[in-house]
């Protein structure tokens, strides 16, 4: 068979089509992961908000990697592991009236890499105790097919 002119251009469109066709295939399946992962890192800050304004610390840690390699750094300095994180937050927030009402304001959720991703918000608690505001950025990163906080910065 001999390929004329005409037709090696239309085998170029043609291939050069599909290149696009699945390109932009691969980058709408990335783009619905992307969205899927951060609804479910969403929903994990949402069960938190909603445990500690029921003042439930436990369940509030349940957002967070049960291992002694969770890292938290906040105004006592670095705490690691999830007992001693949790310690903390009963040792400062011992009932209702320190720990008040929780809202987060998520401002950025990027991906790090594979199946770790990087929330930078606001934390604001409304309190008889005073209210309280501050900043943080956590480390999500998906164990088990859960997503868990492994890091913890908030000041």
């Amino acid at each position: 068979m001999i390929i004329t002119r005409t037709m090696k251009y239309h085998l170029c469109f043609i291939a050069f089509s599909l290149f696009i066709f699945f390109a932009n295939s691969q980058e709408q399946i990335a783009s619905r992961t992307y969205e899927s992962n951060k609804s479910e890192i969403l929903k994990v800050m949402h069960n938190q908000e909603k445990a500690w304004n029921k003042h439930d610390l436990e369940g509030f840690m349940q957002g967070y990697w049960k291992n002694d390699s969770l890292k938290f750094f906040g105004s006592r300095g670095l705490t690691y592991g999830w007992n001693n994180t949790l310690d903390n937050y009963k040792k400062t927030y011992p009932t209702k009236i320190e720990s008040g009402t929780l809202e987060f304001v998520i401002k950025d959720i990027s991906k790090i890499e594979n199946d770790n991703y990087l929330v930078m918000g606001e934390y604001h608690l409304t309190r008889d105790a005073g209210d309280a505001q501050g900043v943080f950025m956590v480390v999500f990163k998906k164990i088990n097919g859960k997503w868990k906080i492994v890091a913890d910065m908030s000041c």
